[in-house]
């Protein structure tokens, strides 16, 4: 296996006032399909976060959010009202249309992501889902060198969460110091590495932490740390299909994209249920 491309994550400011690492974006859009934005928490001064994410709009996407350190509340129009703790994930189908807002709360240390997963042109406007997942939901699998906690996909026999759209693989590894692990790849689908805690070596390459890895195509890739090291694996088909984005929303059209924009103007943009 080896390397296709490394972005490192830089500084970035986003919803009220918050403070991340930003690492995929609007110029990763083709490389990492149907991967599309990945934000990065990490942080034990609460003044860079507490800001938060005050109710927004999305459409065409599925955001998921997950904590290794904090907590963040959040609603949305679905009705739905809740905390994400530590080892929590919140997997949210915006489809035709959801607002809903996040505000991290003052911890110890933030440590986290948020990454968007584009939807299909054929299930951009389905009614918008949500699903909690809990520290206990996750799947754990415990190996000589490392914890791998599965949030979706499969690792080793092991099922994750079931999703209705987009069968990504979303690993979550805990990987000891002066180990190695390796993990399978699908060459049919996009896959990356990102570094959240810790450098790594991948194809004998030191890489800093902060980072994506996007891989070429194989069957495996190695990873090995001389530290203790948190990363995580991502996997999915990719759509190649074309991305309108604006903001918070991405449709396949510009003219989509303006449609959206119109309705949020018009009051008409949530369609599938009462605003809260």
């Amino acid at each position: 296996m080896n390397i296709k491309k490394l972005v490192r994550g830089y500084p970035a400011v986003d919803g009220a006032g918050v403070r991340l690492v930003r690492v995929l974006g609007a110029r990763n859009i083709h490389d990492f399909d149907p991967f599309l934005m990945l934000d990065s928490f990490d942080s034990t001064n609460p003044a860079d976060y507490t800001a938060g994410f005050p109710m927004h709009p999305h459409r065409g996407i599925e955001t998921i959010t997950y904590l290794i350190e904090g907590k963040i509340e959040h609603e949305d129009t679905l009705g739905n009202k809740g905390t994400i703790f530590a080892g929590d994930a919140q997997w949210m189908t915006a489809g035709s249309g959801i607002k809903h807002s996040e505000m991290p709360q003052a911890s110890p240390r933030m440590l986290g992501f948020q990454l968007w997963l584009n939807l299909p042109q054929s299930e951009k406007m389905t009614d918008p889902a949500y699903l909690a997942i809990t520290d206990e939901q996750i799947p754990k699998v415990t190996t000589e060198s490392a914890l791998i906690r599965i949030l979706s996909g499969n690792f080793g026999g092991v099922q994750g969460i079931k999703t209705q759209h987009i069968q990504a693989t979303l690993l979550d590894i805990a990987l000891q110091p002066d180990k190695t692990i390796e993990l399978p790849t699908n060459p049919n689908e996009t896959a990356f590495i990102f570094l959240i805690e810790g450098n790594a070596v991948v194809d004998k390459q030191e890489i800093a932490e902060k980072t994506a890895i996007l891989l070429d195509t194989g069957s495996t890739v190695t990873v090995t740390t001389h530290q203790a090291l948190r990363f995580f694996f991502f996997s999915a088909k990719p759509l190649k299909e074309p991305v309108a984005w604006g903001g918070p929303i991405v449709m396949n059209t510009q003219e989509e994209l303006q449609q959206a924009f119109v309705e949020l103007e018009r009051g008409t943009f949530i369609r599938n249920h009462k605003i809260k």
